[in-house]
């Protein structure tokens, strides 16, 4: 007598749980698409860090040479004013140094809603993946005030603070740098270099593909990585 309730009990788990597997089963046939994790960028692919250096430099310093972004050549805006002379590394370097700076920027063209648009796909994650300068005073802050102010709140779940990009698991990372080193001599993803002022002239590189600008086909790179 005490005995069957028991079983029935068993019986009762055992049947729940087959049902609950076989829904599992059922929802990963109809819904069978690779899942990514693309890490994007923020200085020079969703925010304009050139433009708004340039702007700044030019009110701080307006008898000073510059560099138009035309003639924009190398990754790091400090070398190549240092080049011009040896003092305009230092100015240069306060510009992104000082208050403000980074909150400051704009966004570039597209790049904002893209974004949006990408974390609202089906079986895609995405994080801002962005390293903060050495001088850390404003810089770490006004980032993570910049994405909330343009992506909204829930991105400040999805913010990677790194200088080293190459220990982060991903699929995509969409970043204007086009040599992106770290102590990982594999990373994981795929670096999809974005075009910028100051990589724009680099030749093509077979081995490594380009998005031009948000207006260029983006949604075909995810879904490439799916394949």
């Amino acid at each position: 007598m005490t005995l069957l309730p028991r079983i029935v009990k068993w019986v009762e788990r055992s049947t729940s749980s087959i049902y609950f597997r076989n829904r599992c089963s059922a929802n990963m046939s109809t819904n069978n698409k690779r899942r990514l994790r693309v890490l994007v960028d923020m200085d020079g692919v969703i925010a304009d860090f050139e433009g708004g250096f340039l702007k700044k430099y030019k009110q701080k310093f307006p008898n000073e040479p510059f560099v138009s972004l035309e003639d924009r050549r190398g990754f790091w805006v400090s070398t190549q004013y240092g080049d011009m002379r040896s003092d305009l590394c230092e100015k240069a370097i306060s510009i992104w140094e000082s208050k403000n700076f980074f909150i400051e920027l704009e966004p570039l063209p597209g790049g904002v809603e893209a974004v949006k648009e990408m974390s609202k796909m089906e079986n895609t994650d995405v994080f801002i993946c962005t390293s903060p300068i050495k001088h850390y005073s404003y810089c770490p802050y006004e980032k993570y005030a910049w994405i909330e102010k343009h992506l909204g709140p829930e991105f400040l779940e999805q913010i990677i603070l790194t200088r080293d990009k190459t220990i982060v698991t991903g699929d995509l990372l969409i970043d204007d740098k086009p040599d992106i080193l770290g102590v990982e001599p594999s990373p994981s993803w795929e670096h999809v270099l974005f075009t910028a002022c100051h990589n724009k002239h680099l030749p093509p590189n077979p081995s490594q593909r380009r998005l031009l600008s948000w207006a260029d086909d983006w949604r075909g790179l995810l879904e490439s990585k799916r394949q």
